[in-house]
């Protein structure tokens, strides 16, 4: 079992931020791969259903980013799901914006949803980071990563939506730099 989580903020204005990338890339796993109806359970939208052999579990904790951890921790104690097939999706200011990296464990470098991952379930899970580009001018990070996309990110975003997708069975089998090599170079 898979479980794959986006972090973002469940309210309608947070929709379009760049906090919520991790809820879109939910959205499109579960439109792309026709997963089970989202249900709220574990304080999330859940949705069920395989990819090629393998079954996944995908969430949207609806505690907001930095409560996600309680939700993943309900849900992984429930199912029974190690936390090494755990995998979150989520904003980073330190990556290039449009560009992915992912890594299995290490530091939270300061993102809130990460660090509340960490304290519920420990550091043992692999993560795709989303690069939404450094603040410029006047904005801090937390104003920019609660800022909405511009038409032309938007663009890009859907566009790094459809190549982590359809480079998903690489990641169902953990080979992180695989896949980031991979997206990366579509």
């Amino acid at each position: 079992m898979i479980l794959f989580v986006g972090l973002g903020n469940p309210t309608p204005d947070s929709e379009n931020n760049r906090h919520n990338i991790g809820f879109k890339i939910i959205d499109a796993i579960n439109q792309k791969f026709s997963l089970s109806k989202q249900k709220p359970k574990f304080k999330g939208l859940l949705t069920t259903g395989n990819i090629g052999d393998k079954k996944v579990y995908a969430i949207k904790p609806l505690t907001f980013m930095n409560n996600s951890g309680i939700c993943i921790r309900e849900l992984i104690e429930y199912f029974k799901i190690d936390s090494e097939n755990v995998i979150v999706f989520h904003d980073d200011l330190d990556v290039d914006f449009g560009k992915i990296k992912t890594k299995f464990g290490g530091s939270s470098a300061g993102h809130n949803g990460i660090e509340s991952i960490d304290k519920f379930i420990g550091k043992d899970y692999s993560r795709v980071r989303i690069g939404i580009g450094k603040p410029n001018g006047h904005l801090d990070a937390a104003e920019h990563v609660l800022k909405d996309f511009d038409e032309e990110e938007k663009l890009e975003i859907e566009s790094i939506t459809k190549n982590i997708t359809s480079s998903l069975a690489i990641l169902l089998d953990k080979k992180l730099d695989l896949f980031s090599s991979t997206v990366n170079n579509k």
